[in-house]
């Protein structure tokens, strides 16, 4: 493929020093094997694509235990990237230790909450119909989440949690680098450190636990300017600068990594990085990660425009939606402002293969964002199913020291029921 030349001066990214990015022979070596045109444009210019790629290696012993070996390719922490729906992932968990940290044996994941508004911006939700209660619960928010990537979920774990305890509770973690400055609507920075009253109910309305509106009064440190592209556009107005991502949410791609690992395999991470979960958030995570929207009850996802690879960036085939047999992805996606980003768990149940890759890549080749232009569909999207596939066709024939039992990562995932219920279509994500 032609190098698109322009695609240079899209570019454009402001830090007082860069970090050394980080790439391993072994990726290097294996990544000259797949020769499709798509995927050597994107790997011999990766500066171009701001592409960055983590191959995490599983071998267990004699008992089962899993060891990590991780293998990196352009891997640069301080080089920014729009975390998108990726941020989703930690606020889900940050929601159930919350839950689990207040120890109210009749407020869990599943009991039905409501959302007022105290602040400027704010709204309330109060029910919802895609739910099998007619309610909001963390549960259902995570499910959305998860599924297909909706957004009001976000932002509603964001209110719960709060802006405050989400950064202090990461970086307690040692996910230092790790930023979460705002919910996904348009609001200004004093209104995302404002945050709604949250009550919880029973069935009948009955109050059970109630939350007042918070303040988040920790500054934040925007030193480290992030600025990307030749232009955007506000409205239909195109401001011919660089859009700046200085003080929007940030989520290393290491970081990324280590968080799913630390919910697949929490004790293959020290104690102080796990999150504080149950057994049944465990199984319950597990089961929404991997699980697809047509086999989902509630919602009701539209599962022809909702298919199977969705949000499996990895086996994301464009001529054919369904994911290969016996393959399970445990994973969480995003993409906004011209960036794909994927993390993943990979179990393949008939061969015996594990493993874990994450990467993320920049594909926007006019330089202007914010202007629905991007080329997901003709360069991204194509690029990461060759890598998801050039990984995989390596894992089938790397030879292990023990095979592993996979036991664990088997889910008795639902069966969509035959109803009446309009499916839902066209959401927010």
């Amino acid at each position: 493929m032609k190098r698109l030349a322009s695609f240079l001066l899209s570019c454009c990214f402001i830090l007082p020093g860069f970090g050394q990015a980080r790439t391993d022979a072994l990726l290097t070596n294996l990544f000259t094997t797949n020769k499709a045109p798509i995927f050597q444009e994107v790997i011999r210019h990766p500066e171009t694509y701001r592409l960055q790629v983590i191959y995490t290696q599983i071998n267990r012993d004699k008992a089962n235990r899993p060891s990590f070996t991780n293998y990196y390719f352009h891997v640069d922490s301080t080089e920014y990237f729009n975390p998108a729906s990726t941020v989703k992932l930690p606020l889900a968990l940050l929601s159930l230790e919350k839950l689990n940290r207040l120890n109210k044996p009749n407020v869990t994941k599943f009991t039905s909450m409501q959302f007022d508004s105290a602040y400027s911006k704010q709204t309330k939700e109060w029910t919802d119909n895609t739910a099998q209660t007619g309610y909001p619960s963390i549960a259902h928010f995570i499910k959305k989440a998860f599924l297909v990537s909706e957004n009001d979920p976000y932002s509603r774990m964001y209110e719960f949690v709060g802006q405050s305890e989400i950064n202090r509770s990461l970086h307690a973690k040692g996910y230092l680098d790790t930023r979460i400055t705002h919910r996904f609507v348009r609001m200004n920075a004093d209104e995302n450190r404002h945050t709604n009253p949250v009550r919880f109910i029973e069935a009948d309305g009955k109050l059970i636990y109630a939350q007042p509106a918070a303040f988040n009064q920790d500054p934040f440190d925007f030193r480290r300017v992030a600025k990307l592209g030749n232009g955007y556009y506000v409205k239909d107005s195109l401001i011919h600068q660089p859009f700046d991502f200085t003080e929007r949410n940030k989520f290393p791609l290491e970081a990324f990594q280590q968080i799913l690992q630390s919910v697949m395999f929490p004790t293959s991470v020290p104690a102080k990085q796990r999150f504080k979960l149950t057994k049944d958030d465990y199984q319950f995570l597990y089961q929404y990660l991997s699980q697809y929207p047509s086999e989902t009850n509630y919602p009701k996802y539209d599962a022809k425009q909702y298919y199977d690879s969705y949000v499996k960036f990895f086996f994301m085939d464009s001529l054919h939606h369904q994911m290969p047999e016996g393959i399970r992805v445990f994973n969480k996606v995003g993409w906004a402002y011209g960036f794909l980003t994927d993390a993943s768990y990979i179990v393949d149940f008939r061969n015996k293969v594990e493993y874990m890759l994450t990467a993320t890549v920049y594909v926007n080749s006019d330089g202007i964002l914010n202007d629905d232009k991007y080329d997901f569909d003709t360069i991204g999207h194509p690029f990461l199913y060759q890598l998801g596939q050039t990984i995989y066709q390596y894992e089938l024939k790397r030879k292990r020291p023990y095979t592993p039992d996979l036991q664990t990562f088997r889910i008795p995932y639902e069966k969509r029921m035959n109803d009446t219920r309009p499916p839902v279509k066209d959401v927010d994500n």
